[in-house]
């Protein structure tokens, strides 16, 4: 196992004139429940603490951008805990050796067997790629290159998940203004993967976190 410290690499950055008003009052795994209605509380209350430290350093803690990292996460590892892609048709083909059709994607960055496998999706935000593990890896301080592993310890994976939305900040909040629940979702997936669960949980949220002061949740 990596000895890498657990460490914040996310910067403070002053949000934009789009930021909604921030949280004014506790997020708790039970207002989170609702929102994730076949997943047990138990690991949302394990989990959900590391993920709103991580969006709170990276000054996204407002409702709005809140909502959009539970969606996400609703999205792409609905059982509330950073994961690893398990085998697939859409990775691997038939009589192939695991994610083998991932190996010589050159839109992820990768170079070749193991790639595929070394590099497959990973965490709350399903990290995929040479390319993006690289990448996150400057970002974030830990060597995902050499131990991709990390991207599912949940302390790196609540910061690759700020991170990643960080990097797409203006362009989400701008899709959100306008009600672009679709356009939200491509910015992280590249398409609409997981859309009808990414909505759901939006929406949901829309009626269970809104607070005061928060009209990008109150013009939904």
């Amino acid at each position: 196992m990596s000895t890498i410290p657990i460490q914040s690499a996310i910067p403070n950055p002053q949000p934009g004139p789009e930021a909604a008003s921030p949280v004014a009052y506790p997020i708790t795994p039970e207002l989170v429940h609702p929102l994730f209605p076949l997943t047990p509380i138990a690991p949302i209350r394990a989990n959900l603490p590391a993920i709103l430290g991580a969006l709170g350093a990276a000054n996204l803690d407002d409702p709005s951008m809140v909502l959009m990292a539970l969606a996400t996460i609703r999205a792409e590892t609905e059982s509330f805990e950073p994961i690893a892609e398990m085998p697939s048709r859409f990775n691997t083909s038939p009589g192939g050796h695991p994610f083998n059709l991932y190996d010589h994607r050159h839109d992820l960055g990768n170079q070749g067997p193991p790639d595929g496998a070394s590099f497959r999706g990973r965490g709350f935000i399903q990290l995929t790629g040479r390319a993006n593990y690289t990448r996150y890896a400057h970002r974030s301080g830990f060597d995902l290159v050499n131990c991709p592993e990390l991207a599912c310890r949940l302390e790196v994976a609540a910061q690759l998940l700020a991170l990643f939305l960080l990097d797409k900040e203006a362009p989400i909040r701008h899709a959100l203004a306008n009600n672009d629940l679709t356009a939200a979702r491509r910015l992280v997936n590249g398409g609409s993967n997981g859309l009808d669960r990414f909505s759901a949980c939006y929406s949901t949220g829309c009626a269970v976190l809104a607070g005061p002061g928060s009209t990008v949740l109150t013009n939904l």
